[in-house]
Order: C-alpha cells, then sequence, then structure tokens
C-alpha cells in the first residue's frame, strides 16, 4: 500500500481529485437549493435569512474544519510512512475529539446565537427567520464534526470515493428534504433546517459503515497508553489549533463580507448571497485538487520522497488551473441564467448580474491560495500557514476600509479578490521550508 501512496500520475490526480470535485461541488449545490425553495416565496427575507442562519453555523462549524484538514495531514504522512500504528491512533484520536466537540457546542447553543446576531447587522424580520434557523440547525453539531472527521480520515487514505459517497448521501438526502419540506409541506426556513439535520445525522452513520474496518483495525491496534501519549496529543492540539485559528480568520473575511452586504439592504444582500453560490461553487471544485494534493503531498513528505512530492504540487496545480480557466469561461458564458435559477425576483437578478464579472474572474485568481492550502495541509505545516492567514486577514480589513466607501459594493468585490491574492502570495513566501524540510530529512511539528 505504501508504494500505491507514492505513486504520482496524471490518472491518479484524477482518481483522488474526480470524486471529491463530484462531492464538493453538491455541497454548494444544498446551499443553492436551500437558496432556491425561499427564493420564490414572497419577499426577499427569506432569501436574506437562510444566508445569515447558513453562515452562522459555517463559521460555527467550520471553525472546527481542522478535524478535516488536520486529519488529512497526520493519515496522509502514516499512510505514506506505512505506520499503521500512528494512523489507528489517529482514527481514534480524532473520532473522539468530533463526538465531544459536538456535544459541547449543543450546550453552548444559545450564547453562540445571541453572540453571532449581536455581531450581524440586518432587518428585524431577517432575523427573527435566521433564528427560527438556528435554534433547529444546531442540534446537528456532533453529526456535522463526525463527517468532518470520516471525510479527513478518506482523503488522507487516497479513499476519495467514499468521501464522494458520504458526501452524496449527506447532499442527495438534504435537497430532497429541503423540496418536500418547504415545497411539499410549506415549513419555510424551519423546513431548510430541519432538512439539514436529518441528512447530517444519515450521513454520519454512513461514514460509520464505510469505516467499518479501519475502526475494528483501530481497536485491534488499541493501546491506551500509546493514544494518549503526550507528545503526540500536542503534536495534534498544536497542528489543529494552528488550523482552527487560520479557518476562523477566513471565516472572519467571509462574514465581514455578508454583514456588509446586509447593511446595504436587502436586494444587496439577496444578490450577494446568490453570487457567493457561485463562489462556494468554484471553490468547491477547484478544491478537489487542493485534496489531491493533500493527500499526495502529504505521503511524499512522510515518506521523505522531494521529487514526488514535487511532481505531485505540478500535476495538480496544473489541472487545477485549467479547471479554473473552464469555469470562469461557464461563468462568462451562462452567469446569468445561472442567477435566474436561484430567484424570480427581478430586482435581486438585476442587480446580482451588474456583480457578475467578480465571480467570472474569482477562479483565476482564487484557485492558487486553495493548492496551498492543500500543500501546507498535507505536510502538516500549519504554523506558516495560520501566520500567512493572519496577514491575509489584517490586510483584507484594511483595505476595505478604502475599497467600500469610494465603490460601493464594487469595493466590496475588490476586496474579496485581493484577499485571495494576497493569501496566495504570503503562503508561497513560506513554500521554500516545506521543499527544504524534505530536503534534510526534517519533521515539523507544527
Amino acid at each position: 500500500m505504501q508504494s500505491d501512496a507514492l505513486n504520482v500520475s496524471n490518472r491518479k490526480v484524477w482518481m483522488l481529485a474526480g470524486p471529491i470535485i463530484l462531492s464538493n461541488i453538491s455541497v454548494p449545490l444544498v446551499g443553492a437549493v436551500d437558496t432556491a425553495v425561499v427564493g420564490h416565496l414572497p419577499g426577499p427575507e427569506a432569501i436574506g435569512a437562510v444566508a445569515i442562519g447558513a453562515l452562522i453555523f459555517s463559521f460555527l462549524y467550520w471553525g472546527f474544519g481542522f478535524l478535516r484538514m488536520g486529519t488529512t495531514g497526520f493519515v496522509a504522512q502514516a499512510y505514506g510512512a506505512g505506520n499503521w500504528n500512528s494512523l489507528a491512533d489517529t482514527l481514534m484520536r480524532v473520532l473522539l475529539l468530533a463526538v465531544v466537540l459536538g456535544i459541547i457546542v449543543i450546550f453552548l447553543a444559545t450564547p453562540l446565537i445571541d453572540l453571532a446576531f449581536y455581531l450581524i447587522d440586518s432587518s428585524e424580520q431577517v432575523e427573527g427567520l435566521a433564528s427560527d434557523y438556528a435554534v433547529i440547525r444546531i442540534w446537528s453539531a456532533p453529526a456535522v464534526l463526525c463527517v468532518y472527521a470520516f471525510t479527513g480520515i478518506f482523503i488522507g487514505m487516497h479513499d476519495t470515493r467514499s468521501a464522494f459517497v458520504l458526501q452524496l448521501v449527506l447532499n442527495i438526502t438534504n435537497v430532497l428534504l429541503d423540496l418536500l419540506f418547504v415545497m411539499g409541506f410549506d415549513w419555510g426556513v424551519e423546513g431548510v433546517a430541519l432538512a439539514s439535520v436529518i441528512a447530517e445525522y444519515l450521513a454520519m452513520l454512513v461514514g460509520l459503515l464505510l469505516l467499518r474496518r479501519p475502526i475494528r483495525n483501530a481497536l485491534q491496534r488499541y493501546d491506551r497508553a500509546r493514544l494518549f501519549e503526550r507528545s503526540e496529543l500536542l503534536k495534534l492540539f498544536s497542528a489543529n489549533s494552528n488550523i482552527f485559528v487560520r479557518t476562523l480568520c477566513l471565516l472572519f473575511a467571509f462574514s465581514y463580507f455578508t454583514a456588509k452586504s446586509a447593511g446595504q439592504g436587502e436586494v444587496i444582500l439577496a444578490a450577494n448571497a446568490i453570487l457567493m453560490h457561485l463562489q462556494s461553487i468554484m471553490a468547491y471544485a477547484l478544491d478537489g485538487f487542493a485534496h489531491a494534493v493533500e493527500a499526495l503531498a502529504g505521503s511524499a513528505y512522510g515518506a521523505g520522497k522531494q521529487k514526488v512530492f514535487r511532481r505531485a504540487v505540478l500535476l495538480t496545480s496544473l489541472w487545477a488551473a485549467m479547471v479554473a480557466v473552464l469555469a470562469a469561461l461557464l461563468y462568462w458564458l451562462l452567469g446569468e441564467q445561472i442567477i435566474g435559477l436561484f430567484t424570480n425576483i427581478d430586482v435581486v437578478i438585476d442587480s446580482a448580474a451588474v456583480y457578475l464579472p467578480w465571480m467570472i474572474l474569482a477562479p483565476l485568481v482564487s484557485v492558487w491560495s486553495f493548492q496551498l492550502d492543500g500543500i501546507f495541509i498535507g505536510t502538516g505545516h500549519t504554523r506558516e500557514m495560520r501566520n500567512a492567514m493572519i496577514f491575509s486577514l489584517l490586510a483584507y480589513l484594511a483595505l476595505m476600509q478604502l475599497t467600500i466607501p469610494m465603490l460601493g459594493n464594487h469595493g466590496l468585490f475588490l476586496g474579496l479578490t485581493a484577499f485571495m491574492l494576497i493569501r496566495a502570495a504570503s503562503l508561497l513566501f513560506y513554500f521554500r521550508g516545506i521543499e527544504s524540510a524534505i530536503a534534510h530529512g526534517k519533521k515539523i511539528d507544527s
């Protein structure tokens, strides 16, 4: 299995990236269906409420994104080195951590939701609907965090087909229940939230089923002393805390974007919410190659193979760049028609069309930061990734103070575009450190 982990070819890149692209595209499509089903209700308030509700849980749940990203790095390196005890221990640690954190989130539900509404400025009607969404959606926390951990394990073991099945079950179930609860039962925003909760728990059960063999192997190798070894726990904590800070910074950047959108009125908020779905669809598609480089580069790093690492970076990045160009062409040719799928409210459609060119540019600008993120996650250089993101966020917030007053909503999109470029440049600054670590056989403890 170790030789397979170090096999890097165009075919292997697509074997890893293909299922992830398909499953990732389905993630924002669920959000798109959420928006579309409420977008045909009277007025733009429901669209804004779902956008804000989804934002709250993106911020909350993706704050725990280290359960996916950190897990991938540790698993990929153990898989590349053929260290099966380390692989088993990582699996047990992250699943235990996911369950505990999910329960804690439920207990802290009220203050977390209250804080979110304190930070987001929106109309009373939008906030009321978003609150109805939030008090239901919070119950999915343990399931969501387990699914994150499952996905990280699958990608790290180069088993992206299982990751695809997991996301497919989650997202198809969510879409079908969206249509049933909102269009069929007329449950509105509450129906959207309930659909997500049910789908997420079903996905958790499917993940346990798909991982039954690795979990059984991990239980057979179980060693309490090794599992709770202080140095390994500190390494896991360090990597995850760095990714946690990085993820919070990223989510804060997008939350800031949505908050500033809300401050411009319900029409702009609804238009920007639709455009950000286009951003998400593009990002999730390109993330397939980022996940591929996490697995391939991480395994090469764990085995100390510099040539394999370079080939993994080169092939995945070339394919990612080509798909980015295709995404830009798609938005250029069909962007206005895609916007029309989200809502039939003319004023929202017209507003979104004005700012569509920023979405055409987005894939060409964003692809590089996505790829570099994958490299840093897979190799465990999370401290550098954290530092780069903090710098990028501070630069983004400073730039927004200039662009928004001068250019309004165009300034908002200009700032977001600059943020993606700054992310890539700051990560590139640290990239040589990874190659140096491989060349000199140094392991990073993050």
